[in-house]
């Protein structure tokens, strides 16, 4: 396999090259417990956030990425910018290539953008799928993956799994995979890492085609936990914004589910299901929680959830992929 050239989807990685980009992290992990955490890895380059959507853990995740590895980093926001005035991307990558952007991270609205951007020949810069609509998010599924190997992967003398993938582990992803680019991430790349995937969800919230993807489909929860015993919950946070109207309110949330009462019921993970779950199970999430929702305090801040740690992991996983593509080690993605 060559080298890659940008990170757009989580099919981009095999089994090998998902696992050196796993145990970079480590390495760009352990250099974040030492007092002085900058590398000078990535001095001189330029790093863009280019990001259409509002993000939190995302953006900032990437910022602080780059800026450990010594790149200068530019933060750009739809909202103020000249794309609140009908900039179309063209135009906006156009500029971003005027300035000498060396990597570009993407998050839009519309699935497909980062492919354009990459492939429309606009920008020479290295593109990261930072989320585009409902498709695709490859480093959160790095970072949860990543997550998941540390917990379930290691032993004594390995505690941070490196160099394993995840073979033979059950992780079971609960919620709104209709909407969910991370759904569709985690799927593509827990299988390439061994691991078995098990979506639950009620039928509404199920996408057209599933069928096709590399997983079981179950619309019990209770029967999965009980009797298949995952290794991992993965709680996906329900997105009101995508089935509301133009407010965003969320209004129409009764047309994939009778009520939020009831979807909290036979969907959310509460401290009843934490308990069926076995002792070393471990509870994810991507965030942003709806409490009381899909999630509840209970299992939200159990000792099982690894939730924060996830975002921690995201710097040490994004700061890997930002070094991959941009610091001459593109052999190692071979």
């Amino acid at each position: 396999m060559t080298g890659l050239r940008h990170l757009l989807s989580a099919a981009d990685l095999d089994r090998p090259t998902a696992v050196t980009v796993l145990d970079t992290a480590a390495q760009m992990a352990a250099t974040q417990s030492r007092e002085i955490k900058k590398l000078p890895t990535l001095r001189g380059r330029t790093v863009v956030n280019l990001f259409f959507e509002d993000s939190t853990r995302t953006r900032i995740s990437f910022e602080a990425a780059a800026k450990r590895l010594s790149a200068d980093v530019i933060n750009f926001s739809a909202k103020g910018s000249s794309v609140s005035k009908g900039e179309s991307l063209k135009d906006t990558a156009l500029t971003l290539q005027a300035m000498g952007a060396d990597a570009v991270v993407i998050r839009h609205h519309a699935s497909g953008a980062p492919h354009r951007l990459a492939h429309a020949g606009w920008v020479d810069a290295a593109v990261v799928n930072a989320g585009d609509g409902t498709h695709q998010h490859p480093t959160q599924a790095l970072l949860d993956a990543f997550t998941l190997r540390r917990h379930l992967a290691g032993d004594a003398d390995n505690a941070d799994g490196v160099g394993r993938d995840l073979t033979g582990r059950h992780v079971a992803i609960v919620g709104d995979v209709l909407h969910s680019r991370v759904a569709r991430s985690n799927v593509q790349l827990l299988t390439t890492l061994g691991a078995r995937v098990t979506l639950v969800a009620p039928p509404t919230l199920v996408p057209v085609g599933v069928e096709a993807w590399p997983c079981a489909v179950s619309y019990d929860l209770d029967g999965v936990i009980a009797d298949q015993q995952p290794d991992a919950v993965m709680m996906l946070r329900v997105q009101r914004e995508r089935m509301g109207g133009a407010d965003g309110g969320g209004s129409r949330t009764t047309s994939f589910f009778p009520s939020p009462l009831e979807y909290t019921r036979t969907f959310g993970l509460d401290a009843r299901r934490l308990r069926m779950l076995p002792d070393h199970a471990i509870v994810m999430h991507p965030g942003p929680m709806n409490r009381g929702l899909e999630i509840s305090a209970d299992a939200a801040d159990s000792e099982r959830a690894v939730i924060v740690e996830q975002v921690a992991n995201g710097v040490a996983v994004r700061m890997a992929v930002l070094y991959l593509l941009l610091a001459g080690e593109r052999e190692a993605w071979s």
